[in-house]
């Protein structure tokens, strides 16, 4: 049995994900109270159908805050008995959650009489950090669309496979901020910089003149070798650890050429060895 636990704050795509997971053939069950999981398991186990062999869960922070922090300990548990069980946490920064409800003008799970929004957005924080801490996977929801959340879900949980290390390699504009997800960051915003070249500006490190540019420069191919014998040493560590998921994010500083193109080299590279690896650029989807 494959269990994947799906929470997050309220407002960052909890629901869209789990959506997904139902259209790709999953049974779901949204918000179950988490002191009803262990018996949702043992339901599942018992029966031994195959309606519960891909099972996926909703748990956010409607529930005791006791009942919340056993969480990380149940899944140890679950593990050891040998259920397949992954933790996803979706986040999303304070600013886009508000922007969120005031474009839908739902009212937020939390929010009370004397509560205002950005109170309820800080106590479900605090409430959530057992799972946060514990998760095998953090999305950043941010900047990223429906369509492109969903994509996420297919290309990193639903494929993804029993003892293989799924592997995402993520651009970003450090004035933008540090992707919330990520294992590993690296900076690139020592290397030369093609926006600097009126002729490549306008474009990103996906078009051949600005990785042309880049390939030709000793320094940039440096950090890419560095970063590659730095990944191939410790991916072992997070397989030999059953780690299900490992994020890479290299930035820049505006994420539309010298991280894209880093990227772009590294997912070539480590797809050539991994079956699991995908990529995504953040600053060409918001910028474009």
């Amino acid at each position: 049995m494959r269990l994947v636990i799906v929470s997050g704050l309220s407002g960052s795509g909890k629901s869209v994900a789990l959506n997904m997971l139902e259209d790709l053939g999953w049974y779901c069950v949204d918000n179950i109270p988490a002191g009803l999981l262990n018996g949702f398991i043992s339901h599942s186990v018992r029966r031994r159908s195959r309606i519960y062999e891909r099972s996926a869960v909703g748990l956010d922070a409607r529930n005791e805050p006791d009942e919340i922090a056993s969480v990380p300990q149940m899944v140890r548990e679950l593990r050891r008995s040998g259920i397949d069980c992954e933790i996803i946490y979706l986040h999303a920064d304070e600013s886009m959650l508000l922007r969120r409800y005031g474009e839908t003008r739902r009212r937020h799970p939390l929010a009370r009489e004397g509560i205002d929004l950005k109170e309820a957005i800080a106590d479900e924080l605090r409430l959530l950090e057992p799972i946060t801490y514990s998760a095998d996977l953090v999305i950043d929801t941010s900047h990223t669309s429906v369509h492109e959340l969903r994509e996420m879900i297919r290309a990193r949980v639903e494929k993804r496979r029993s003892g293989r290390l799924s592997m995402m390699f993520e651009s970003f504009g450090f004035k933008n901020g540090i992707p919330a997800g990520a294992d590993f960051v690296f900076d690139a915003r020592t290397l030369p910089n093609p926006y600097w070249d009126p002729a490549l500006q306008p474009l990103t490190g996906r078009d051949a003149p600005v990785a042309d540019f880049l390939a030709a420069q000793p320094a940039v191919q440096d950090m890419l070798t560095d970063i590659i014998t730095f990944l191939e040493r410790r991916i072992p560590l997070y397989q030999q650890n059953n780690r299900g998921y490992l994020t890479v994010a290299v930035g820049c500083t505006g994420g539309l050429h010298r991280s894209v193109y880093l990227v772009e080299r590294l997912t070539a590279h480590f797809a050539k060895h991994h079956p699991d690896v995908v990529a995504r650029h953040g600053s060409l989807r918001s910028s474009s």
